[in-house]
């Protein structure tokens, strides 16, 4: 890995692995805090209308509640990706796929599970690239 520091005092890389692992990493550490808070401010969209009718129906309380929960896992998942991304990208992709469960229920929302699905396989992506980050450091840090 090339690292080099800048006049601004900020450190890049030339390894486009290492770009993307950050890219990634940013990306999946903000979006899910940002959407996990907004399920208490309803202010992108109005999130109960992505809760399939019979997810609604085995959760104990309203449909709102259950963004509540939801918002609480989302926000967890971006800060696990922050502090552990080979094992928050993991936690990312498998609510992922439970959001893609619950939207393929739901008549007119599969735009945006496929959507997801791309999220998902972005998600898998950074897994792999935070484990080959995670070896090289641990290698540079025996050296």
């Amino acid at each position: 890995m090339t690292t080099h520091l800048t006049r601004s005092g900020r450190i890049t890389t030339a390894d486009p692995a290492d770009q993307a692992f950050l890219l990634l990493r940013t990306v999946f550490t903000v979006a899910p805090i940002v959407f996990g808070l907004d399920k208490f401010a309803n202010v992108l969209t109005d999130w109960p209308q992505y809760l399939a009718p019979w997810i609604d129906r085995i959760v104990p309380g309203t449909a709102q509640q259950a963004m509540y929960l939801v918002g609480v896992v989302e926000v967890v998942a971006g800060v696990l990706v922050a502090v552990a991304p080979r094992i928050g990208a993991w936690v990312v992709a498998a609510w992922l796929a439970g959001i893609i469960v619950n939207l393929l229920t739901i008549p007119g929302f599969y735009d945006i599970a496929l959507r997801d699905f791309g999220l998902l396989v972005a998600a898998v992506a950074l897994a792999r690239l935070a484990e080959r980050h995670h070896a090289r450091a641990a290698a540079g840090a025996q050296l």
